[in-house]
């Protein structure tokens, strides 16, 4: 498996959600129909520093081998991250009435790098 692919689209996707809400945080709350008041916001930017994050630790580990017992931490970091995310897209896609596009949309880009990364967590790495 090409780990640098990997680690560069997900920083890229992890980037651009984070970059949206940073920039966007009125404007996200608004299209989803969530009130938007000082703490909704406040927990948009949050959120966003948490993308920002872990799409900058991608980004930066995407040189290194990741797998079996290397860099452990952020191969189950990013399990864990993807892994919650796809179960609570998944549980709320079938309810969803409104943005259903963006929801399925999450969903399964969550899904695939969740499958991803666990793949990663579980194989040894190569030097490709």
């Amino acid at each position: 498996m090409n780990i640098k692919l990997l680690m560069t689209t997900s920083a890229i996707f992890l980037a651009i959600i984070g970059a949206l809400l940073s920039f966007l945080p009125n404007e996200t709350a608004a299209y989803f129909n969530i009130e938007s008041n000082l703490v909704t916001i406040l927990f948009l930017k949050i959120m966003s520093a948490l993308y920002l994050g872990f799409g900058i630790l991608n980004w930066m580990a995407k040189g290194t081998l990741i797998g079996g017992i290397y860099n452990r931490p952020i191969a189950i970091g990013n399990l864990m991250h993807f892994g919650v995310g796809a179960i609570a897209l998944v549980k709320v896609v079938s309810n969803i009435e409104t943005h259903s596009e963006i929801i399925i949309s999450l969903t399964v880009v969550y899904l695939i790098f969740a499958l991803l990364f666990a793949y990663v967590f579980k194989t040894n790495p190569t030097n490709k």
